[in-house]
Order: C-alpha cells, then sequence, then structure tokens
C-alpha cells in the first residue's frame, strides 16, 4: 500500500474504534469493547490500578502496548508531547506527573480521537493538556520546544518511521528524551500479513524489524538509544484479536502458522536522549 493510502486506512480504522468505544490494537480480546475489557488490558501490559482509575471515564481504550508514562521519569514542570495520544490515556497520566506548571501535548491524526480526548479533558478539567491533530511524521510542534516524547504501540502504524524519529529529534529540546512503548519483529512476517489492511489496523503489517526500528532512532541524531523492556506477544492476543482473527480465518491458518507468526513479534519499551551539545 502507498503512505497515503495507509493512512488513511488506519484513520479510518481508529476512528471506527473510538466511535464504538472498542479495542482493536494489539493486545486485545473483544472488539465489542468495554471499560472492564480496556482496564484488563492495560493492567496486562503495565498499568496499575491506580492509574487506570486516575483517568477520565471513556480515555482507556485498550490500544496499547505497554506504559512509556511509568518508565519516563517524568517530573513537576516537564513539557511532553504524545505521539498518537488517541483518547487522552496516556496524555491525561502524564498530566498528573508534570503538574499545573508542566503541560502535555497530543498528537493524533484522527479528528474522532481528537475530538474525544479534548471532551475528556474538558469534562475533568484538565488545564495542562492540549490536543492537537496531526500526523507524526510531520508534529505539529515547533523545533527544541518539548521536554519528553512518549509513544505508545503507534509509531508501528507510521509508513515513513525514519520521518517520525526525525520530527521526534526535531521538537524535543537539547538533552530531551524519548520514552516508547512499540510493536516489532524477530523476523519477517509472511507477505499476506505484510499487505494486509486487516493486520495494519491490528498493529502487526506495519511493524518493521527490531534492529532497523533501533537503527532508525540513532539515525535521527538520538544518544544512549536502548531497549529497557521487551516481552513476547502471547498467542492467545494474536488468536483473539478481532483483526488478526478475521485475517486467521480468511486464510485458513493452521494453529502451528499462528504460533509461528506470534514468535516473530515483541513489545519492546526504548529509550533514547537527544544531546545537549548538537554537532
Amino acid at each position: 500500500m502507498r503512505k497515503e493510502e495507509i493512512r488513511k486506512v488506519v484513520r479510518k480504522g481508529y476512528a471506527r474504534i473510538v466511535k464504538q468505544d472498542s479495542s482493536c490494537c494489539v493486545h486485545v480480546s473483544s472488539c465489542c469493547g468495554s471499560n472492564d475489557l480496556a482496564k484488563n488490558i492495560s493492567k496486562k501490559i503495565g498499568y496499575t490500578e491506580n492509574e487506570i482509575n486516575a483517568v477520565p471515564e471513556g480515555a482507556n481504550l485498550g490500544l496499547g502496548c505497554g506504559n512509556p508514562v511509568a518508565l519516563a521519569s517524568l517530573k513537576e514542570g516537564d513539557i511532553v508531547l504524545d505521539l498518537g495520544s488517541g483518547a487522552g490515556f496516556d496524555c491525561f497520566l502524564a498530566a498528573n506527573k508534570v503538574g499545573k506548571n508542566g503541560r502535555v501535548i497530543g498528537v493524533d491524526m484522527t479528528p474522532e480521537m481528537i475530538e474525544k480526548a479534548r471532551e475528556n479533558a474538558k469534562k475533568n478539567n484538565y488545564g495542562n493538556v492540549e490536543f492537537r491533530l496531526g500526523e507524526i511524521e510531520n508534529l505539529p510542534a515547533a523545533d527544541n520546544s518539548v521536554d519528553i516524547i512518549i509513544s505508545n504501540c503507534v509509531i508501528n502504524l507510521s509508513p515513513d518511521k525514519k520521518r517520525v524519529f526525525k520530527e521526534t529529534y526535531r521538537v524535543l529540546k537539547p538533552g530531551g528524551r524519548l520514552m516508547i512503548s512499540d510493536i516489532v519483529l524477530l523476523k519477517e512476517l509472511p507477505d499476506f500479513i505484510k499487505n494486509s489492511i486487516q493486520a495494519y489496523i491490528g498493529c502487526l503489517s506495519g511493524a518493521i524489524r527490531r534492529d532497523e526500528y533501533i537503527e532508525a532512532i540513532k539515525t535521527a541524531g538520538f544518544q544512549k538509544v536502548r531497549i529497557i523492556e521487551e516481552s513476547s506477544f502471547p498467542i492467545e492476543f494474536m488468536a483473539n484479536d478481532p483483526t488478526t482473527k478475521a485475517l486467521i480465518e480468511d486464510q485458513n491458518l493452521l494453529e502451528e502458522k499462528v504460533k509461528e507468526i506470534a514468535s516473530s513479534v515483541v513489545s519492546i519499551k526504548v529509550y533514547g536522549v537527544k544531546p545537549n551539545k548538537i554537532r
């Protein structure tokens, strides 16, 4: 698929998700969705009960693959930017940490997500959070303007990941840092998955090799790049994810083939720093 076609497909898929309040990304067991389902998913990928209960109702759609806020070491007064902020889950968690003197900016390319996030912020009086419509390949933020960038299972959806990391580097202040949760591959996926619209919305076919992902971050200029945590992709998540399940049924895949595909996918948390002195 061409880049613009991919963006259109992803935007449409996630607009449908927010309208249904359902969960259709990686760690999913039902696309019919509920608050309880989103909470259960969030617990499995690293959020505490207190964190889940600390955000506005409807902000957690269960779309992540990790908890980048927990590892970002946010402090009072920080300016944070969230790539692919969805309905605002991680933004609201970050806002609670940076306080009134800090600020959190969420960027998402899906108008329905932005509308939902702004509604959540307004209802719950989050004056230190704003949501901007835009693509993560062309961030609506000034050069050297934020302290920390977080992202949760979103960059894998971008058709131009190198551009995303270059933009991330541009908007971070010197000394600013990156904390990302995302899906990467240990080996290449079969062509029928890489070319599948269903698998793209389900966060699979857009994923790239782990080494390629890390190299793209380093090439953008980041230093001290390292994987802080890595976990396998549980087979039950893949078998029950509605977008992936439809693909499995369409291709008549045997259980062994599904296991083989699942073994190719891991969730990682990556850290990087923009150097204080730019060469």
